[in-house]
């Protein structure tokens, strides 16, 4: 069951970075130091969502790697896409600590 708009504005105050956008997605763009970072980063991402059985879409922009998220079968941001975007979040802190 897809979280009410109020639920998912609740949720994203908690997840840093991340906006609701067009009321279905919510979306991250994560900037790094360089291409083959972002690439690395997206191993991460492709990692993750395996493990999830739920997957991003994916645009990489050079240096930006933009990640949109929605549960598609359920119409709209689920629990699935908020734990997901937590495991982001904290796979995009691991390699910029890493630095």
């Amino acid at each position: 069951m897809p979280f009410s708009p109020e639920e998912v504005e609740a949720h994203l105050q908690k997840l840093e970075g991340w906006e609701l956008e067009e009321g279905r997605w919510i979306v991250r763009k994560f900037n790094f130091s360089s291409y083959m970072k972002g690439i690395a980063f997206v191993t991460e991402v492709a990692a993750i969502s395996e493990a999830f059985e739920h997957h991003p879409f994916i645009t990489i922009d050079y240096k930006v790697v933009t990640l949109r998220l929605t549960s598609w079968e359920e119409g709209g941001i689920t629990g699935v896409d908020i734990k997901e975007a937590q495991q982001y979040n904290e796979a995009f802190e691991k390699m910029r600590s890493a630095d």
